[in-house]
């Protein structure tokens, strides 16, 4: 056995404490302390690579055979350092997760958690330079047989060999785990009676197929006594069709048997239509839907179909195709029958998507004119980084306007709101069809890309930084984009107004899209008194 096999090169140490002590610094959400050991972690290994190969090569340059005596004292004064840094190091994380805390409404915390984080990085950081010490002894072992060139290419093709085993295998589990909890209505699920409602009387469409989310989207919402009582205005009982996983093998026939509750249900006989994508669960966020039932006295019909059972982050990355598919096909199916029907009985069409739901419905058009075109208004929330519409959208704004809040063409046609009060900021007319895209500056979903690995991005310039991203964070390559993903895991743990979470703004963008549904200002208020005593949302974009 190799003695020297858990031996830890003083070089590697170094620049792995000092991209761990970066990792500390405040981000866009704050953190649990064993979410920050876990980043910390990570960073410590890939410090360390990096160290281990600069040293080597500064060693075969200036010092091909250093002493013991010299490690010995790199070591000593690695110890030394650690232990004079700990405690203001210690003051100094409180003070960045408070800044952070303080910044998205949260109250500050008393003091650090030592522990947990310890747990986080140690169990990461030790998983990671175990699986590093474990290809390069492959490689060395290879090494001895055969040429060093060779070794490379076969320790990489080894290593990679096993990446995907194990990936398979973790995604098995992911999937069957979640294939348990999100395929069948959950005990508490209200199975609907009305004609309605998918699954209720006279429904093609079976309670058992709905799966979680959609038996909870159809089981739920306002009925028309409610949406009377929150408005003082007449009510109709809100439409509301949606077909699971179980219901028909593939996305064109789930969209068939939409179109077909639809018509069952006399959807296309409402004024309001809205074609919603979920997320990857198939979650539909209840504050947005049943805001536009009660803006508009039940007179709408909502849409939708599940695409997968996972959450969004296992959809987007392992199946990204899905939302996508999902969503043309829905539209697409519901756009053929509603363009049949004379221009002046059809209702009107509304797209609408959260998160990775936001994603696919951008997708299933080739533009925004198009959008436009197809529809009578869009309500994209949370959008992420790599829809194609909407890195096109933020690239194109005005100059000078910021990337968490843009301006584009003067707000013509799309507009983005972050806060109450922001669909005022623009005078210009708005013209309809609108675009409205929910967008807050601390959402890691929006703006965790790829770009943020080697480069700086405009949301943190001093010009452009909103005032709930705190002013000591700081870009730093590499380690900002693992900031951020843990970040994205946080969205939903902090207040409306930050973050994922988008409750508070809901009915204010449905109004702002479409209309206020003849509404005075003391109904509207009451529907919005409602929609925040709501609970936190069931089923993050990250469950």
């Amino acid at each position: 056995m190799n003695r020297h096999w858990w031996r830890l090169a003083p070089g590697g140490v170094v620049f792995g404490v000092v991209c761990t002590v970066l990792s500390l610094t405040p981000s866009l959400l704050p953190r649990p302390a064993f979410f920050q050991g876990a980043i910390g972690g990570v960073s410590f290994a890939l410090g360390y690579l990096l160290g281990v190969l600069l040293t080597a090569l500064l060693l075969r340059v200036f010092m091909p055979a250093p002493s013991a005596r010299a490690t010995r004292i790199v070591w000593w004064c690695v110890g030394g350092a650690l232990a004079v840094a700990a405690v203001p190091l210690g003051f100094a994380v409180l003070s960045w997760q408070n800044g952070v805390r303080a910044a998205v409404e949260m109250p500050p915390l008393d003091a650090v958690d030592p522990w947990r984080f310890l747990l986080g990085f140690g169990v990461t950081a030790a998983l990671l330079l175990v699986i590093g010490k474990g290809c390069r002894g492959l490689f060395l072992m290879i090494r001895a047989r055969i040429s060093a060139p060779l070794a490379v290419l076969a320790t990489v093709a080894a290593v990679l060999a096993a990446a995907v085993g194990v990936g398979a295998l973790g995604m098995a589990a992911v999937d069957r785990i979640y294939a348990e909890r999100n395929t069948a209505p959950p005990e508490d699920a209200q199975e609907p009676d009305s004609a309605f409602r998918s699954a209720g009387e006279g429904s093609g469409i079976s309670w058992q197929d709905l799966g979680r989310h959609g038996s909870l989207f159809v089981g739920g919402g306002p009925a028309a006594a409610e949406i009377e009582k929150a408005t003082g205005a007449p009510a109709l009982e809100p439409i509301r069709v949606y077909a699971g996983l179980a219901s028909a093998p593939d996305a064109a026939s789930r969209a068939e048997l939409v179109v077909a509750e639809l018509e069952r249900t006399g959807a296309f006989e409402r004024e309001w239509l809205v074609v919603a994508t979920t997320t990857g669960s198939g979650w539909l966020e209840p504050q947005t839907v049943d805001a536009f039932e009660y803006l508009h006295g039940g007179d709408t019909a909502i849409a939708s179909m599940q695409y997968a059972y996972t959450p969004s982050w296992v959809s987007f990355v392992f199946d990204p195709d899905a939302p996508v598919e999902s969503a043309t096909a829905l539209f697409d199916a519901v756009h053929a029958r509603w363009s049949e029907l004379p221009e002046s009985e059809r209702p009107k069409l509304v797209a609408y998507g959260l998160s990775l739901g936001a994603h696919g419905t951008q997708a299933a058009f080739s533009g925004v004119d198009d959008l436009r075109a197809r529809t009578d208004g869009a309500l994209l929330v949370g959008s992420p980084n790599g829809s194609e519409m909407w890195r096109g959208l933020q690239a194109a704004r005005d100059a000078g306007s910021p990337a968490w809040r843009p301006v584009l063409d003067g707000g013509r046609a799309v507009r983005w709101m972050s806060r109450e009060g922001d669909e005022r900021l623009i005078d210009a007319p708005w013209q309809d069809p609108r675009v409205l895209y929910l967008q807050h500056a601390t959402d890691p979903v929006t703006w965790l890309g790829p770009e943020l690995i080697w480069a700086p991005p405009e949301w943190l310039d001093a010009e452009q930084r909103a005032e709930d991203v705190s002013p000591a964070m700081r870009w730093m390559p590499g380690i900002t984009a693992v900031q951020l993903v843990v970040d994205m895991f946080m969205g939903e743990s902090v207040p409306a107004r930050h973050g994922h979470n988008y409750g508070d703004l809901v009915l204010t963008a449905w109004t702002s899209v479409t209309d206020d549904g003849g509404l005075d200002g003391a109904a509207l208020a009451r529907v919005q008194a409602i929609l925040e005593s709501y609970a936190d949302p069931i089923d993050p974009a990250f469950e």
